[in-house]
């Protein structure tokens, strides 16, 4: 998969063979952005003006911009947690972070 970033957004580019245009949309939140373009230039174009756009419209409605999630995160925990937690990840053969991650998806999806 082909993917641009600006501020921070990733877009998917895909080539619609039909209308012989490059098809954009913003990944990684809900709000949907989408774009497209006629050359990588033009898609580039589009790309930011959509992001600009949907920033300019959310802080017109009093709304903040949804971001995409970085994939790092840091947690102050009690220090026996931290220990715990270190034990447990260690029992299942995992780093602490794969271990944290795979315990924050399952609570996640409860």
């Amino acid at each position: 998969m082909n993917t641009m970033i600006y501020k921070g957004y990733k877009a998917r580019m895909d080539f619609d063979t039909e209308d012989k245009i490059i098809v954009g949309r913003v990944l990684d939140i809900d709000d949907i952005i989408t774009f497209h373009g006629t050359s990588v230039a033009e898609f580039e174009d589009a790309f930011q003006s959509a992001i600009d756009s949907y920033i300019v419209a959310c802080n017109r409605l009093g709304q903040e911009p949804e971001r995409p999630a970085s994939g790092r995160m840091m947690l102050r925990v009690d220090p026996a947690v931290h220990a715990a937690a270190v034990k447990a990840s260690a029992r299942n053969g995992q780093s602490l972070n794969k271990w944290a991650e795979q315990v924050l998806l399952q609570a996640a999806h409860q």
